[in-house]
């Protein structure tokens, strides 16, 4: 039995939406000064390298985000709340079919001002990438400048969690120039973030330096140097040689190596899950997903994987969102299990979480145990991901943050289980869970708008499509010269304006 761990976190303010918030080793305010270390660079080693040249609208947009380089009209604060970032104001028109946000003064890292026309630009670029942004999942998105500083942008419906759903980085803003007539955007030097990205390096590393015409202020940090470094263990190792500053996502085998000092955790909305695929192969019978699900010992997986820094999972959302919990019903229609009878499924999962792989192995035995033959396939994400959204495995075993997309509850589900969802890892589609989602869509009040969202969330569980397994905390490692190193509990930032060393 490895040694309990230092829980450095504890006693976190809880709030309405997580319990747990923004957190830092230091001073996070852009205070725009600069001190003894601000000519410094900050090394850090992050999990996930890119998988699609750094492309704004899939999953790289996050890595961009981290980063420091990009943001939208508005941001995240520790609540689930939006508020200002590009955009120092907003209302609704025409019950929320309509929204008009005024813009700051700000310019591009290329040195041009940010313009209503470029904004609304980037916003009618992202609307029409293909395939579209998960936050943009049954959103018909439109942008039009108005006047000197003010952009209009507009849904074919009522969209009245518009200025959440801004917040992704899916949804960024970049200079004209990023933008090439064959839909690509190049992010070098054309966003707006407090860090430009200055030199890439295939998926290896990227080089940025600080940004110093940014509104909010110039960075404490000259500039970041990132690698990315897929392997768990290794990222460890180089916070533990003091080769980088920062690493994110370490493995909580390797933590009671590690001096505690530099060890961080912070509660996160993200889950461990068993997706199914629903569409074709084994787990198109739904009674074959009950036997799967009547398989797993969730338990098995949280105290023997992940070592207590997980906990059983619940549901989708977990008690990290404290409204869950009170709202949470059973699932019903449930189909009865039926006899696997040694059918063979192959499940897939990737090893830049490393904890993901001994979880794969684990449920590979509790699937044996109940009479399936199962193959592992583990890759890098970067590896993997067209193949999971293409449906070309039976399972897989997936880390995701329920509220990264926007913060909102229902996005992730639309994004994540319907139809139309562009991160529908399960390929489900189902009339009934379609409607519920369509009907917590339409709510405008928080708590009913939350009251819906369980309602899809016990109906989406009563498909099989998903096992939840655990609810996580991440842990980060931070060098102890580091001050001002960002904990977040939404997993979009990781460097600000006041991270130094």
């Amino acid at each position: 039995m490895r040694s309990p761990r230092l829980r450095l976190i504890a006693g976190l303010l809880l709030t309405p939406l997580l319990s747990g918030c923004f957190s830092s080793s230091g001073d996070n305010s852009s205070s725009g000064s600069s001190d003894s270390d601000g000519d410094g660079r900050v090394r850090v080693a992050l999990a996930f390298p890119p998988a699609e040249n750094y492309s704004p609208y899939g999953q790289d947009a996050v890595a961009l985000s981290r980063l420091g380089v990009v943001e939208g009209l508005t941001r995240l604060d520790a609540n689930g709340t939006a508020v200002p970032a590009l955009a120092t104001s907003w209302s609704s028109e025409q019950g929320g079919r309509s929204w008009l946000f005024t813009l700051r003064d700000a310019k591009f890292q290329d040195g041009t001002d940010v313009t209503p026309k470029a904004v609304a630009t980037a916003l009618t670029r992202a609307a029409a990438a293909d395939p579209a942004p998960a936050v943009l999942s049954g959103v018909k998105l439109t942008a039009e400048a108005v006047g000197d500083d003010q952009v209009k942008v507009g849904t074919a419906t009522a969209d009245t969690v518009l200025p959440l759903r801004l917040t992704n980085p899916n949804l960024a803003v970049f200079s004209p120039k990023a933008y090439a007539q064959n839909g690509k955007v190049d992010p070098v030097g054309t966003a707006t973030g407090p860090f430009e990205l200055t030199k890439i390096t295939g998926d290896t590393a990227a080089t940025l330096d600080r940004f110093d015409d940014y509104w909010g202020g110039r960075t404490q940090a000259s500039g970041v140097d990132a690698k990315y470094v897929s392997d768990g263990t290794a990222r460890a190792n180089a916070l533990r040689t003091e080769d980088v500053d920062i690493a994110e996502a370490l493995p909580v085998a390797q933590v009671a190596s590690l001096d505690q000092d530099t060890v961080h955790e912070i509660n996160t909305a993200r889950n461990t899950s068993l997706y199914l695929n629903t569409r074709k192969g084994v787990f198109k019978d739904a009674g074959l997903r009950a036997a799967a699900r009547e398989a797993i010992d969730t338990s098995a997986v949280a105290k023997g994987v992940y070592e207590n820094y997980a906990e059983p999972a619940q549901g989708l959302f977990g008690p990290a969102l404290t409204w869950a919990s009170g709202k949470r019903t059973e699932p019903a229609g449930r189909a009865k299990p039926a006899d696997a009878k040694g059918k063979s499924i192959t499940v897939a999962t990737y090893n830049d979480r490393p904890e993901l792989a001994e979880a794969a192995q684990v449920l590979q035995q509790q699937l044996e145990e109940a009479d399936f033959t199962v193959k592992l396939d583990v890759r890098a994400y970067a590896r993997l991901e067209s193949d999971l959204l293409a449906g070309k495995f039976d399972a897989a075993v997936v880390s995701r943050n329920m509220m990264l997309d926007t913060g909102d509850p229902v996005t992730v589900l639309a994004g994540d289980y319907t139809c139309a969802g562009s991160y529908n890892l399960s390929l489900l589609c189902d009339k009934g869970v379609d409607k519920l989602v369509a009907d917590a869509q339409a709510e405008s009040d928080p708590a009913k708008r939350q009251d819906a969202a369980m309602k899809a969330e016990a109906a989406i569980l009563g498909t099989d499509a998903v096992i939840p397994l655990v609810h996580l905390k991440v842990v980060t490692g931070v060098g102890t010269s580091v001050k001002g190193a960002v904990l977040d509990p939404y997993e979009r930032e990781f460097v600000g304006t006041g991270t130094r060393r």
